[in-house]
Parts: C-alpha cells; structure tokens; sequence
C-alpha cells in the first residue's frame, strides 16, 4: 500500500505529542480537610480542644449509637440497620469482636459502625485540623482600640498554644480587606498579630501558617500584601516566602477582569511564590449579582461556575482549594433539661437536618473535587468527618478493582508493545487513593488491600511511574 508520509517523518510528528507521564494534580503532602473559622475576640490556646469536646457532646447526644447516627446522615444502607436497642446493641457487639466475619455477611452494618468510630476517633484525636483567627466577618467592624487589643491577644493565645505543642496542624488569621474603607485597619492588625506572635515565640512561626486575603478585587492587593510580608521577615530575620497567603474568591472581579480576562492566576503570580491555597467564598460572591438571600446556597449555578474556573486556573498550580460554608448549624430547638418527648423530637430532627445538609455539602463538594471547606461551628464537625470516612470507604472496593484492572492493561500493553491509553483515567483512580491517605479516611492496609498499591506508590504521584517501576522489578537483574 502506498503511503505519502515516510516512518521518520511520522516519527518527528509523534514526538511533540508524547507525554511522559499524566501528571497528579493532588500533592502528596497532607492536607486539610476543612478550616474552622473564629473571631478573633473568643480565641484561646485551648478553642480547638473546646471545639472537639462540643462536637463529641453533640454526638453522643443526638446519635448515642451507630444506627442512629447513619440513619441522621443518610448513610447507605442505613434503612437496613435495626431501630430496637437491644438489636443494635447486639449488632455493635458482634462488629466490635470480629467486624471483618459482620462485614462479609452485611456490608452496610460494617460500614455505618465504621464511620461512626472513626468519626468518635478523629474528634477525641485531632478535632480541628486547621483554624483561621478571624478579624474579618466572623469579626466585625470594632473601635480601633478594642481590635489592636484583640490582635495582641490572639497572636499571644496562638503563640502559647504552639509553646504547649497543642496548636492545630494549619493555622493562620484572615485580616480585614485591603479595599479603601478597611485596608488601614488591615494591616496595622497584620502588624501588630505578626510582630506580637513572634515576640512571644522567640521568632518562630507555626508549621503551615497564612495570612488570609479576602474580598479581592484586583491584583495589586496580593502584590501589596506580599511587599509588606517580605519587609517583615525582613526585619524579623524570617526566610523570605515563611508567611503564606491564602487568597479568598468571593467577588467577580477575583474570576474575570474588566477586559475578560481570568484573573485568578495573576492574584497567585502576584504573591510570588506565597500564595499555596485559595477559599471559595460562596455568599459573598453570589451577593455581588443581586441574588436574594433565600436563593444562595453552595449549589447555585454561579458557584459552580466560579468553582469550575478556580480548578481550571488553580489546579495546575498546586494551589490548594477549599469550598465555602453551611449556613445551617445543627443546634437545639427547645433548651432545658425539662424537655417534653415531643420537644425532644423536634431537636433530634432539628440537629440531623442540619447535618445532613452539611454532609451532603461536603459530599458534594468532595465529588467536585475540593478536599476542603468551611466549618462554623463544633456541631457541624460530626457531619464533617462523617462524609469525608464515607466519600473514600464507600466506593473504595469498586474504585480499586477499576484501578487493578486499569495496571493489567497497562502491564499487557508494555509485553506487547502496544500503548496503554487510559492513563488519564488510571491517574483519577490513584488520585483517589492518594486523598484517601492524606485526609486519613483509609489506612495503609486498606489501600493494599483494596487496590494492590504501596504508600511508596502512593507518593510517587504517577500512575505511568507505578507501571514503569513495576516493570522493572519483573526483569532480572544484569
């Protein structure tokens, strides 16, 4: 047959389309998964501690057993599960002796006792994972005397807590705007926070520590903030880029310049290395188009489009995302010990419609792709913890039989020389392991177990690198 492209010219063409290897756009450092927001006035070195114990009251009272608890959160399988007490006391003895013989007989069972104590375990463990000192909305507008108080006070707080080694694993405070009517107020409480936390530190800062940008609306605010934190480590003889920005998304002008420009890549270019994560803020953001209170929630069509942009632009930066905030807290209707059956009833419904309205948020938004988002309030950690165990043990079987099948081809393709073109697909699938690691919803074993991966492969990142590795260990030695 005759061709009029000769093999080496094809071959020319070929190469400037050949890809080494499908990138991970997740890194293998551990990140959050949620950042609790405070005012800055009602922070103490202890509030994470506090707000661990809250939300295991909240717990042990409005879901006392596993049962209880799936059936408040939606979990699957949960209209299988027992309502008398002594089945489900029955059922919790059998999965707390051997839980592997009750997870092959009933799944589902094994599955909502399973949420529920690694939920009971992260809250006695690790409640909060990181927290943001808030001088912003969850702050208000105070006299300058009463916020430079506050400011001196926090930063001390925040530096005792990292002398007693109990300060969260991220932290960090979010200023007021650098916009005309709050840009003076912001940074002399950057200042005063900063120069204070490193007075009573001895000059170190935190592991994982930012300052929060919020309501951005033009480049030259990341620009002039970045500036100020490179003359005060400067002057503190900090390591130039040790003070991180996070950026928060919560006007149009963060999205799209006036000229149609996406913006959000240049507000990170303008940090110049600092910034590492940026915040969705959906209820801001929704209230500069003029739409009604009752209609913003996190899943209105402008969020999803702002959200979408973010990925686009931010992703491929390793920038970290987070999602914006339930507004429902899952709080009593009735107060009291003295409480009618009725009225008893009204605060269990009360309380599971708000959690599972956080849990769904957070599902959603684990499905979307963002890791992370907001809590407001102890009540809302349960919730929390609870989708995040779920998102990654629900389909972890299924996602790593896909995967497992996924590496067969590919290992196929090498033998026979052919080209395994389903990377990206493959790539997706150890991403979702890889999460699954970092945000500590599976374990080394259940990972093994489940998609035949090591944590060494796990942190190369690169599904074509796990195959190539394999590879080579299948041949012998020369």
């Amino acid at each position: 047959m005759k061709q009029t492209f000769s093999d080496s010219q094809l071959e020319s063409f070929y190469s400037r389309l050949e890809i080494s290897q499908i990138p991970s756009q997740q890194s293998q450092i551990r990140n959050p998964v949620h950042v609790v927001y405070g005012g800055a006035n009602l922070f103490r070195s202890d509030t994470p501690r506090k707000l661990g114990k809250l939300a295991l009251k909240s717990l042990e009272t409005y879901a006392p057993n596993f049962a209880e608890f799936a059936r408040a959160m939606w979990l699957k399988g949960a209209d299988a599960l027992p309502v008398y007490d002594e089945l489900i006391a029955d059922l919790e003895r059998r999965l707390t002796e051997n839980s592997e013989a009750v997870k092959r007989e009933n799944f589902d069972a094994w599955f909502a006792w399973t949420i529920y104590q690694r939920t009971f375990e992260k809250l006695e463990s690790e409640p909060v994972e990181d927290y943001r000192i808030d001088f912003e909305d969850g702050y208000g507008i105070r006299a300058d005397a009463e916020e430079d108080a506050h400011a001196v006070a926090a930063s001390g707080e925040l530096a005792e807590a990292f002398r007693q080694k109990i300060i969260t694993s991220f932290c960090g405070f979010r200023i007021k705007s650098l916009q005309p009517e709050t840009r003076k107020r912001a940074v002399r409480t950057l200042d005063l926070f900063l120069t204070n936390l490193l007075e009573k530190t001895g000059g170190k800062l935190p592991g994982n520590f930012v300052v929060t940008l919020p309501k951005i609306k033009r480049r030259a605010e990341v620009e002039v903030l970045d500036e100020l934190l490179t003359e005060f480590e400067k002057l503190n003889n900090l390591a130039n880029g040790a003070i991180k920005i996070e950026i928060m998304i919560e006007t149009p002008q963060a999205i799209l310049k006036e000229t149609g420009e996406i913006a959000l890549r240049g507000l990170v270019e303008a940090g110049k290395g600092r910034v590492n994560s940026a915040h969705f803020g959906a209820f801001d953001y929704t209230a500069s188009f003029g739409i009604s209170g009752v209609h913003q929630h996190l899943r209105h069509e402008a969020c999803n489009f702002a959200r979408q942009m973010m990925q686009i632009a931010l992703a491929p930066l390793n920038i970290r995302l987070s999602d914006s905030v339930t507004t429902e807290i899952p709080l009593a209707v009735h107060k009291g010990d003295d409480l009618t059956e009725e009225q008893t009833k009204e605060n269990f419904r009360s309380v599971h419609n708000a959690w599972r309205k956080h849990y769904n948020n957070v599902t959603n938004s684990l499905i979307n792709g963002f890791y992370q988002s907001w809590d407001l309030h102890p009540a809302q950690l349960p919730a929390r913890y609870a989708a995040v165990h779920a998102f990654f043990l629900e389909s972890a079987v299924s996602q790593g039989k896909r995967l497992k099948n996924f590496m067969e081809k590919a290992a196929q393709a090498n033998l026979t020389g052919n080209t395994f073109d389903d990377a990206a697909s493959a790539q997706g699938l150890l991403n979702f392991f890889a999460q699954a690691a970092n945000c500590g919803a599976m374990n080394e074993k259940e990972i093994r177990e489940a998609a035949s991966l090591t944590i060494e492969e796990l942190n190369s990142g690169s599904f074509i690198e796990i195959i190539k590795n394999r590879e080579k260990l299948k041949k012998p030695s020369e």
